[in-house]
């Protein structure tokens, strides 16, 4: 398989394809689910994906750690900013 970024093939993106059945749901395949330690009443959040028309699944608690880690970069980039105004307006 061709590499992508970072030495991962694209094997490593692709667990096979799924059915939607009659009433919305979908199986994880087995693979998926071992890889990414995924078990029965893990709580995952559907997301729509930015720039294709598919679907994202992730789990709550790593969606929660993404969106702090995120914060702290917030707030790290807005002290910069200030720091940055702070050193302007005394010159």
């Amino acid at each position: 398989m061709s590499q992508a970024q970072g030495g991962l093939s694209v094997s490593d993106f692709f667990y096979g394809s799924v059915t939607l059945g009659e009433r919305g749901q979908v199986v994880i395949p087995a693979e998926a689910r071992k890889r990414h330690g995924l078990q029965a009443g893990d709580k995952l959040l559907v997301l729509r994906h930015p720039h294709v028309r598919g679907l994202v699944l992730a789990r709550v608690d790593d969606m929660r750690a993404v969106l702090d880690e995120l914060q702290q970069w917030k707030d790290l980039v807005a002290q910069m900013a200030q720091h940055g105004e702070e050193e302007s307006s005394s010159e």
